[in-house]
């Protein structure tokens, strides 16, 4: 018997609407984050003896990352959207579910109320599955946020709004799918599957 090896898990999945047979189904890790012009400062290396200068200021703009990453193979799908609400995260569901038109994807996301919304419009080949309220440490997408911003977000004193999108965009672009797999994968949701 040849089998074909994977890295990448399949689960099967039943759709909820139809008693039709089991469907192999990909399970990605969802959250949002905020990104603007309130500067994040942190440390940073300077001359011996020198007290670093670094620019700041506390302007209240903002655009949010909407993303998803899948933490068997790093494969991931982002926007950029003006907010959290129910209709943004109605944009998010919809491109992600014309971007994988053929694929199964249960969301593992945190208990946002944008995400249980009654006005949600969830497409055929979406499912959600909810960590524990109080948990992120439990949703590794966390870790793609925290890299992104030490990437390009601190100690930077952006100067428009649209100066952010370019960065968040710029970063975004550079991170593959063995970067954010190497940053999302973690050996517990892998165990239960026995998979390296």
């Amino acid at each position: 018997m040849n089998e074909i090896p994977t890295t990448k898990p399949v689960f099967a999945f039943q759709f909820p609407s139809s008693g039709k047979s089991l469907l192999p189904a990909d399970f990605l890790y969802q959250d949002e984050a905020g990104f603007g012009r309130i500067s994040k400062l942190g440390s940073c290396w300077s001359p011996k003896n020198y007290r670093p200068n670094i620019s700041s200021h506390l302007i209240r703009e903002f655009r949010y990352c909407y993303g998803a990453v899948d933490a068997h193979t790093g494969e991931s799908f982002f926007i950029i959207a003006g907010g959290c609400n129910t209709a943004w995260m109605n944009e998010f569901l919809r491109q992600l579910s014309e971007a994988y038109p053929n694929d199964y994807i249960i969301l593992v996301m945190d208990n946002a109320i944008w995400h249980k919304s009654q006005a949600l419009e969830i497409p055929d080949n979406i499912a959600f599955a909810f960590i524990p309220p109080y948990t992120p440490e439990m949703n590794p997408i966390e870790q793609v946020w925290a890299e992104i911003r030490k990437r390009g977000f601190k100690n930077r004193a952006f100067q428009t709004l649209e100066s952010v999108i370019d960065k968040l965009q710029e970063i975004i672009r550079g991170l593959n799918n063995e970067t954010l797999k190497s940053i999302v994968h973690r050996k517990w949701v892998c165990s239960d599957f026995e998979i390296e």
